[in-house]
């Protein structure tokens, strides 16, 4: 597992940008596997002006995303569909037809159905990760059973906790949510998770250290044969990483 320190916030931007650009670049028609959550915002707008400024075309790009909320509707300011529109899809020549994120309303059965016949028939390049305080990737939350496939999963309090400042009160925050599986991920081509702010600490510690923890998700990453994983420099100090 690659470990890049980053100065700062937008220092780390621009350095997952660049894993980004270089496989766009190099494989026009690719699938991107994309995340939310505050840590890759920043890489989306630095994705955004490479696009308008630079050239970086994504019209033959396709994208599949991590998970969305149960309950939400894509037009919510909460959803992830949303999210990903506002903040990537529509500052960039993608083609919205090309771009998948799985539904939140109506039958979940169904709506699971979908979206792992998308990932059947999807080769992922590059799948974008952020990892929760207890170390989630997606909403894969820790516990004695991680799946394979995408399933509905029950938010753990921490991450409800975690995500209630996007939310009028916690009470607003969706209970449940429909995520990739830990296979699905792990069978992207190539995984990028990028780390900000410092409640992750713990969680990054036991993902730098050598050992599988399933109590923790996102150190399955270090059993995947190309992950790379971006950190601010205060960050690392913090949990004593030297690199």
């Amino acid at each position: 597992m690659k470990v890049i320190i980053a100065e700062n916030y937008e220092d780390g931007a621009r350095k997952a940008a660049d894993v980004i650009e270089k496989i766009v670049r190099a494989n026009p028609e690719c699938t991107l596997g994309l995340a939310t959550g505050s840590s890759p915002v920043g890489m989306y707008k630095e994705l955004a002006r490479r696009c308008s400024e630079e050239g970086l075309d994504f019209s033959r790009v396709h994208s599949v995303n991590l998970d969305e909320y149960v309950g939400l509707e894509g037009t919510h300011d909460q959803s992830y569909r949303y999210f990903m529109d506002s903040n990537l899809f529509d500052h960039i020549n993608i083609d919205k037809k090309n771009t998948y994120v799985a539904k939140g309303t109506g039958d979940v059965a169904a709506n699971l159905k979908e979206f792992n016949e998308i990932l059947d028939k999807t080769d992922i390049d590059i799948q974008v990760l952020g990892v929760g305080p207890d170390g989630h990737l997606g909403f894969n939350e820790p516990g004695e059973t991680l799946y394979d496939g995408a399933h509905e999963e029950v938010l753990d309090d921490s991450t409800i906790e975690a995500n209630k400042r996007f939310f009028a009160s916690k009470e607003d925050v969706p209970t449940h949510a429909v995520t990739m599986g830990m296979g699905n991920i792990m069978r992207a081509k190539r995984l990028l998770m990028i780390i900000s702010g410092n409640k992750q600490e713990a969680a990054t510690k036991l993902l730098i250290e050598d050992r599988i923890d399933p109590k923790c998700p996102c150190t399955f990453m270090r059993m995947h044969r190309d992950a790379t994983v971006v950190i601010e420099k205060k960050l690392a100090d913090e949990i004593g990483y030297k690199g």
